[in-house]
């Protein structure tokens, strides 16, 4: 089991900035990827960003250049630091633990982060 405990997020006007954290603690295997989703109402979940433990990077496009993600390998955390953010960036945001390969089924989520943007 892998558990994720996430931290940061709140309000903010647009433009502003937020920094995400996720803690993954329990039994954590080489070649995993950790990473952030999101969830606003009424759009399905879609990623946002997600990191390898060899620290290989992967955004979606709506973020790229605005979001960067990043991981303490020592203290098994991963960060989002949101910058510009835009009205379409409010969502819950969810941490995920997931193995690469044959083993993806070993997955886990982190319990969420509400992230609101206003004008």
């Amino acid at each position: 089991q892998v558990h994720l405990v996430q931290s940061g997020g709140g309000s903010v006007r647009a433009g502003g900035s937020l920094r995400l954290a996720c803690a993954a603690s329990g039994n954590i295997f080489r070649d995993h990827s950790m990473g952030w989703y999101r969830l606003a109402p009424g759009k399905d979940r879609e990623l946002t960003a997600t990191i390898t433990d060899e620290g290989r990077t992967n955004y979606a496009h709506a973020i790229e250049g605005r979001f960067t993600i990043a991981r303490d390998k020592s203290k098994n955390t991963i960060y989002l630091q949101m910058d510009n953010l835009k009205i379409d960036d409010a969502a819950v945001y969810y941490c995920r633990y997931q193995q690469n390969g044959r083993y993806s089924e070993y997955d886990f989520w982190g319990q969420g982060t509400q992230v609101t943007v206003s004008q």
